[in-house]
């Protein structure tokens, strides 16, 4: 028989507002209600909770976490290892993301990815390939050896990836890859997102118009707005099909430019929150590699030897505080950014990023400071402080 539990006490966000004298009524890991407490139906168990009940987060970004890289080791127990470490953070579905590798690496984190899926790996969504198709001129951390044009191979393989993915969504630049192949891309369930690119406002607007529906860490790694050639960042805020990621750590993007976007934003498309989180997430490691290059951890930055920036030391639960203490945006708000704007990007918020009839039963317990209580995933507990 499929236990019914109802969590009733603490506030209740369900993505778009807040509820109070509330239940969230879960039965077999999904949402079946959100109801007054008068009126509960029969169910096998209550659990009291305080604070706030918020819709767990929906990180597209996560590079690695609990020691571990997906470039380090492409299989299951790592793509596991990574969904771990930052459900302790509230993220209770990411995709693990390959940086620019060998073809022989990425076709192991896509094999480790379908053994993911196949097994249903706890906080598992799908599988993120941030490049090798991107721009020489914008590499950031990525290999320059390793980074190239998308070829006939190179599309057939991502296409025949996504048959047996949940979600694959790849990171591009668009003067690598054509608009026609984009087309293509979108067409098989593909999710193309712009970023590591040179490229103008024209060339992005293109894209976008061929299938290209997301930015990759605005504002890094891509051209910039000057008076004009408004550039990928200004493609990204200007045109309402693209929604676009953030590292909202204060280091990645001045809170002042962060202010600006939010207010420029055209919609529907949205900015949304992600870590880009390393290995480091978790640990007390100091120091990693990436395609054999050592990457160090000193003072909330992972830097290589020559002072690039490479990826985060963030976790979400940080990044929303960070967009609510800092930059100012209301706790719904930031919520959203990390919840319901990266599923409804992946075009997966019907179940998930939200809690409402039909949702799955993920969700956070947060403290009046946005510090985590604990952290459920399909009405099971995972973690607790």
């Amino acid at each position: 028989m499929t236990r019914v539990t109802a969590f009733r006490g603490a506030r209740i966000f369900d993505g778009e507002t807040t509820h109070v004298d509330k239940a969230l009524v879960v039965r077999g890991g999904v949402v079946t209600a959100i109801t007054d407490t008068s009126r509960m139906p029969a169910v096998d168990a209550v659990i009291e909770l305080d604070g706030l009940i918020a819709p767990g987060f929906v990180d597209l970004q996560v590079n690695g976490g609990g020691g571990v890289m997906l470039n380090d080791r492409q299989d299951i127990d790592a793509v596991r290892t990574i969904c771990a470490a930052h459900a302790r953070f509230g993220t209770t579905a990411l995709l693990p993301t390959l940086i620019t590798d060998t073809p022989k690496v990425t076709r192991a984190a896509v094999d480790a990815a379908e053994a993911a899926a196949r097994e249903q790996v706890t906080g598992f969504l799908g599988l993120h390939l941030e490049g090798p198709h991107l721009s020489l001129a914008r590499k950031g951390a990525h290999d320059p050896a390793l980074i190239r044009p998308m070829t006939d191979g190179d599309e057939a393989f991502l296409i025949s990836a996504r048959r047996n993915l949940p979600a694959l969504l790849t990171t591009v630049a668009p003067e690598s890859v054509s608009p026609e192949r984009i087309a293509r891309l979108k067409a098989a369930g593909i999710v193309v997102s712009l970023g590591h690119s040179d490229a103008g406002y024209k060339t992005a607007a293109e894209a976008a118009a061929a299938g290209a529906s997301m930015v990759t860490h605005l504002f890094n790694a891509m051209s910039q707005i000057a008076n004009r050639e408004p550039g990928l960042v200004g493609a990204a805020i200007d045109l309402g099909g693209l929604s676009a990621g953030l590292i909202a750590d204060g280091i990645h993007v001045d809170p002042a430019n962060i202010r600006t976007a939010l207010k420029a934003k055209s919609l529907p498309g949205r900015i949304f929150l992600v870590t880009d989180a390393m290995a480091t997430i978790g640990t007390g490691m100091t120091a990693f590699t990436l395609n054999g290059r050592t990457i160090r951890r000193e003072d909330g930055r992972l830097t290589l030897e020559d002072g690039t920036l490479a990826g985060a030391d963030l976790d979400m639960i940080s990044a929303v505080r960070f967009m609510h203490e800092t930059i100012g945006l209301p706790v719904e708000e930031a919520l959203r950014m990390a919840s319901l704007y990266p599923a409804r990007a992946m075009g997966l918020d019907a179940h998930h990023g939200q809690l409402g009839r039909g949702t799955r039963a993920d969700f956070v317990q947060l403290d009046d400071g946005l510090g985590i209580k604990s952290v459920w995933i399909a009405g099971e507990q995972m973690h607790q402080n």
